[in-house]
């Protein structure tokens, strides 16, 4: 039974996926390579909570309670005795690699460890692991915002046990999430729709069609989206979805060819929300 949940990496989705589970009453910690980035996970966390106490969705008291179910630690040991850890750390293949490597030695034999992979292959990272664990390894990649998109894609990689798959489902539906089983392929399902969405858009902004700004309202007001392509792109970030795009493309073909735009903006150093602009200035709003 999972009572107790890890999660390695607390930038926004990893900060937001340890809020979703907080929030339901788990007590989980949070982890990154220093205790002041493991703390400003945590502030993210507060910060979300304060937008929801706005909205009148929660009160301070629920703040309150879902934060002290949070450890936020820059020390990898105390997940030692958690009954799941998801892996949100950067989506480069090595550096997943040294944290699953060191999750094997640290946690408890009964341990699921879970990524939260967009794009790599769940079984070539779970050959990381010892061949012990390997049962006890899958995907579940959530979709940005963590904290409040419904879907995670729940990806068994080749020797995942069927008992692992059906316990993380089971957890992702108390934690009010929508998981959808894929099969272990090069960006699962979510990705390649949506980079190959992404694609045309910018498309559509090289050949001069419309404006980045109309696309979006094409998205909004036509396909009924919560917000635009291009806005949404600007909070997930350039240099993340350059990545994910060459992993695509490298899979896949011409199909998937990285956008010119897309490496513009990155080679600018204009990475999206975190830097201040993108497609959009940011500091100009």
């Amino acid at each position: 039974m999972i009572k107790k949940v890890g999660v390695v990496g607390a930038g926004m989705m990893g900060a937001e996926i340890a809020l979703c589970f907080a929030r339901e009453g788990y007590e989980t910690v949070l982890n990154d390579i220093s205790q002041e980035i493991a703390d400003r996970g945590k502030e993210k966390q507060a910060a979300i909570l304060d937008k929801n106490i706005k909205k009148g969705r929660i009160t301070k008291e629920d703040k309150t309670a879902t934060l002290n179910r949070v450890t936020a630690t820059g020390n990898l040991e105390d997940m030692a005795d958690c009954d799941l850890i998801i892996e949100a750390v950067l989506e480069v293949f090595d550096i997943k690699k040294s944290v699953f490597e060191k999750l094997d030695a640290i946690c408890k034999e009964s341990a699921i460890i879970a990524s939260n992979t967009s794009s790599i292959s769940i079984t070539k990272l779970a050959s990381t692991v010892r061949a012990e664990r390997k049962g006890k390894f899958i995907g579940t990649h959530f979709n940005s915002p963590a904290s409040v998109m419904k879907l995670v894609e729940v990806i068994p990689a080749l020797l995942t046990s069927e008992e692992t798959a059906e316990a993380v489902t089971d957890v992702l539906k108390e934690i009010q999430k929508e998981p959808v089983r894929v099969k272990d392929v090069v960006g699962f399902g979510l990705n390649r729709i949506f980079h190959a969405m992404y694609l045309e858009a910018c498309r559509l902004v090289e050949e001069g069609v419309c404006s980045a700004e109309d696309v979006d309202k094409i998205c909004k007001y036509g396909l009924g989206h919560p917000m635009g392509i291009f806005a949404l792109l600007d909070i997930t970030s350039h240099d993340l979805n350059l990545n994910v795009d060459q992993i695509l493309f490298e899979a896949y073909g011409e199909r998937f060819r990285p956008s010119p735009q897309i490496i513009r903006l990155v080679d600018s150093g204009r990475l999206g929300k975190k830097t201040g602009a993108g497609f959009y200035d940011y500091e100009e709003r």
